[in-house]
């Protein structure tokens, strides 16, 4: 192995607020273990998540090397973060007895629309896969799916 060869030293996941990312918990301490320089990866963080909507959590995969670089990928918003939007639910929603209670009703029209963005990140080949997968979010949050808005 050369020296100048790259070796992975961690590999850290976080849910960032879009142009939210500050040195304070969870990023500076999470960033900070691994000796990488935070400031850095904050203000390249919210450049790039400088055109989506505040507040809309962006999940993020980081790549430590050895040579304390850094690589990280942004993905698409969480499944729940669409679900809860289009329902139009704040933080927290859902039904606390899923199965039980129901907390709201989507269209699977929606969850059409959301799997086309969701699919993105996916390494399905399908997207009735993705929609499939949507289904069943939406039942562990206690939300009923049905075929047309006029079913509901």
């Amino acid at each position: 192995m050369s020296k100048k060869e790259k070796v992975v030293t961690n590999v850290i996941k976080l849910l960032i607020k879009a142009g939210q990312a500050k040195p304070a918990p969870p990023v500076g301490p999470a960033l900070g273990q691994a000796g990488l320089n935070i400031m850095s990866f904050c203000k390249d963080f919210n450049a790039k998540t400088a055109n989506l909507k505040d507040n809309v959590p962006v999940p993020v995969t980081i790549t430590a090397y050895s040579d304390k670089s850094f690589t990280y990928e942004t993905k698409t918003p969480p499944a729940t973060y669409f679900i809860k939007k289009a329902m139009g639910m704040e933080e927290g929603g859902g039904s606390q007895r899923p199965g039980h209670t129901e907390a709201g009703i989507i269209s699977a029209k929606h969850l059409y629309e959301i799997a086309l963005i969701k699919h993105q990140d996916t390494v399905r080949t399908e997207l009735e896969a993705s929609c499939r997968s949507l289904v069943g979010t939406c039942r562990s949050m206690g939300i009923r799916v049905v075929a047309r808005p006029e079913d509901a």
